[in-house]
């Protein structure tokens, strides 16, 4: 018997080798991008790289996020749960952990880890660049997501640090006063003169380290790219293409009548906009729009970087690709320029995952579904357990078939709840203010019929009581 035991170990050798290895996953988060991409039906928005991913893969057109703010929709898309509106829903969460570190379940990248996969983080993936506290959000001894990263990286380069890249602008220039700073800006040069130039740069190296010198485990990349977020700064070659371009008017431009989530918009008209109101000068409107379409042709140069390389390292073969807009953006809808509203605007966001053999790639879905349903999908199509305290579920059954039935959208900010249906939103105060909109409506988001139609009010509240409980 004792001249079996070489060829036992032998086979098992050769089993190993012969185990396919578990797939990589990149995951491309991408600040305040609304769904108005080419590939989303926005012919007037040059997105090639996204354009040809979703060509690959899934692009979901009615994919919404939990809250129309980074921080805690981040939160929800990093843990896979619901939590609170806050933005440092995060923070909170690493606190609970530095007092009891059994406290909460792991997190996404955390459940990877625990599985084998090598996690790293770089840019914007958490709501702090570089995922840790501090004045200049650089403290190490703070960490916004402990035990979840082998690597939580950023690369400042001549923005100083995380908080200084978080709101720069061209050449190192960062944000002290914002009435100081430019909301939109245009200049001349590389990539690299914008934050996310070095950004991606930082991340084309991890990529490479993961599948030369640390390809011994299957990797988890999250690669945060900050743009389009304020100010509407990038490099000059973005704007020439929407210069002279038509865009098409603003829908529903007026502000709401009534008590709604609308707000003032504080955040972007805290920025040097030239005594100019785009809400009251259409010229001014159509400049901003067309800067914000430059970040967006901007960012989607950083994700064909990322794309090019995944294709030259011979990694896209075995590699799950998810890009996720962290929330939407007004556009002067509602007279909002900005998040921070429970409306369709804020909350609706892209979604697209490829990955090898899906079926009828390229096939738009229609069917609603959650950003905490990215995790538990992730984890499936991985070939990892599911983790059982995800508020979400897995769309594998949509990845497969594009029409295959999706589910309700929740929502939050602040002291409101919302619910998105087929056809209807109810945007629930916690004061018992009840907005209702049908969608199939030409006014949309701008009439309010909850006491024309207070049975379907109070079974939609029900739900949200139900599920946010």
């Amino acid at each position: 018997m004792k001249c079996l035991y070489p060829l036992f170990f032998l086979l098992l050798s050769f089993a190993a080798l012969a185990a396919p290895k578990k797939p990589n996953v990149l995951l491309i988060c991408v600040d305040d991008l609304r769904p108005e991409l080419n590939c989303f039906g926005a012919d007037y928005i040059h997105s090639p790289n996204i354009d040809k991913l979703a060509s690959q893969g899934r692009a979901f057109d009615r994919h919404y996020v939990q809250a129309p703010t980074c921080g805690a929709s981040r939160y929800a898309l990093l843990t896979g749960r619901y939590g609170g509106p806050s933005n440092n829903a995060l923070f909170d969460r690493a606190s609970a952990l530095g007092e009891n570190a059994t406290a909460l379940p792991p997190s996404m990248p955390a459940w990877f880890r625990e599985h084998g996969y090598r996690a790293v983080s770089v840019g914007k993936v958490s709501h702090h660049p570089g995922g840790r506290g501090g004045p200049d959000w650089d403290d190490e001894a703070i960490p916004e997501m402990p035990n979840s990263w082998d690597r939580h990286l950023l690369f400042s380069g001549p923005w100083q640090h995380p908080r200084g890249w978080m709101h720069g602008l061209a050449n190192g220039e960062i944000r002290v006063d914002a009435g100081d700073m430019d909301l939109i800006q245009a200049v001349d040069g590389p990539d690299s003169i914008y934050p996310d130039g070095t950004n991606t740069d930082a991340a084309l190296k991890q990529l490479k380290t993961l599948s030369g010198d640390e390809s011994d485990k299957p990797f988890f990349l999250a690669f945060g790219i900050l743009r389009p977020h304020l100010p509407f700064g990038a490099p000059a070659k973005y704007l020439e293409r929407y210069r002279n371009a038509e865009l098409p008017a603003i829908s529903h431009p007026e502000k709401p009548d009534g008590k709604t989530t609308w707000h003032k918009s504080g955040e972007f008209y805290k920025y040097n906009r030239w005594g100019r109101d785009p809400n009251e000068d259409a010229a001014f409107a159509l400049d901003v729009r067309q800067h914000y379409a430059a970040c967006v042709t901007y960012a989607d140069a950083q994700v064909g970087r990322m794309l090019d390389r995944l294709d030259a390292l011979g990694l896209r073969e075995n590699t799950i690709v998810v890009l996720w807009g962290d929330h939407g953006w007004h556009l002067g809808e509602h007279a909002i320029w900005g998040k921070h509203a429970l409306f369709e605007e804020s909350l609706r966001s892209p979604l697209i995952i490829s990955y090898p053999g899906i079926p009828n790639p390229g096939k738009l879905s229609n069917s609603m579904v959650e950003t905490v349903d990215v995790f538990p999908t992730l984890a499936e199509l991985a070939g990892l357990p599911t983790p059982d305290y995800s508020s979400g579920v897995s769309i594998v059954p949509i990845l497969k078939s594009a029409d295959a039935s999706g589910h309700h959208a929740y929502g939050y900010f602040k002291n409101a709840r919302t619910i998105r249906n087929e056809t209807h939103r109810l945007i629930a105060h916690d004061d018992g203010h009840l907005e209702l909109y049908d969608h199939r409506t030409a006014e949309g988001e701008t009439k309010n019929l909850s006491n024309a139609q207070p049975e379907l009010a109070r079974e939609l509240l029900a739900r949200i009581n139900w599920r946010l409980r």
